[in-house]
């Protein structure tokens, strides 16, 4: 007796758990999940449009705020999650010794000798070449200068949020897994040379070229105890726009600056000066805003 056609279909289906997936259907599921598990184990690159041997770049998040700043020899504050002077694109909180302006030279060429190299992944860097690269000298208290503060770096601990215009939360790092500057560092006294590595969660901080392009040769002619200056130019590197203001108490703030505001506006003067000097900027002054409030402007070139 034949069997009703239906009847077989309908065993069919009770057998098969998956009646309408085809083998070619199954077999492009298994090579997108292969494909998936491929890019996360694969180290991502950095890769920085316009950042050949003569620039270096920062994050603007980082640029902008106070966490580098053009302090005064001496002691330094230590800060143990402090929020940091900023705009109001970020919030940033920091752990660890206050940064200065050398500091900031190390880590824009720690970033320029990682170019090439995937976050994540070992950097060997002989220690006198990447002195000279910041046009340092290279005796032993520069080396003993460079080793101490590659141990800074690699405790300053920080929790970042960047903010969309409306003022939600566009991105957070360092909140559920920590993020420091440095991620680590070994030294081999045998080549002296060290290996670094940087946090695979820069990445996040460099995407959607939210970074500032520094000209590196105009930073290194920056004269000496013209550190407001360098401040400045990472400052102006961080917007497009080329009429740039930005209101006196708050630059004050974000430098760090601790004598009263007649000083500071000297400093300021001087600064700016040094940086028509090397045109990265022109008209530099002081001036009040439409506001009444007094703000420092100058032009971008």
């Amino acid at each position: 007796m034949r069997q009703n056609t239906s009847t077989v279909n309908a065993a069919v289906r009770l057998a098969d758990p998956f009646p309408f997936i085809t083998k070619q259907e199954i077999e492009g599921r298994e090579r997108s999940a292969s494909k998936a598990k491929q890019k996360a184990s694969t180290p991502i690159q950095m890769f920085l449009p316009g950042m050949d041997e003569f620039m270096r770049a920062m994050p603007n998040l980082l640029a902008r705020s106070s966490l580098c700043a053009p302090i005064a020899r001496g002691h330094r504050k230590m800060h143990g999650g402090t929020v940091l002077v900023s705009r109001k694109d970020g919030v940033l909180e920091y752990w660890g010794e206050q940064l200065d302006e050398a500091d900031a030279d190390i880590l824009l060429q720690l970033m320029f000798e990682a170019r090439q190299a995937a976050f994540g992944q070992p950097i060997t860097i002989n220690r006198a070449a990447f002195l000279r690269a910041m046009n340092r000298s290279t005796g032993k208290h520069d080396y003993e200068w460079l080793h101490r503060r590659m141990k800074v770096l690699t405790v300053a601990t920080l929790i970042i949020e960047a903010k969309k215009p409306d003022g939600s939360t566009k991105y957070r790092i360092g909140d559920t897994k920590t993020f420091h500057i440095l991620a680590g560092f070994d030294y081999d006294a045998n080549v002296e040379a060290y290996t670094y590595t940087l946090d695979p969660q820069w990445q996040v901080l460099f995407d959607n070229r939210e970074y500032a392009l520094i000209d590196w040769q105009k930073r290194l002619l920056i004269g000496r105890g013209q550190d407001m200056a360098k401040a400045l130019q990472r400052l102006v590197a961080t917007s497009s726009n080329a009429e740039q203001q930005h209101a006196l108490d708050w630059l004050k703030e974000k430098m760090q600056y601790a004598s009263p505001m007649r000083k500071f506006k000297n400093a300021l003067n001087s600064a700016m000066r040094e940086l028509e000097r090397l045109k990265i900027i022109a008209k530099g002054r002081i001036e009040f805003s439409t506001k009444g409030k007094e703000q420092a402007a100058w032009k971008k070139l």
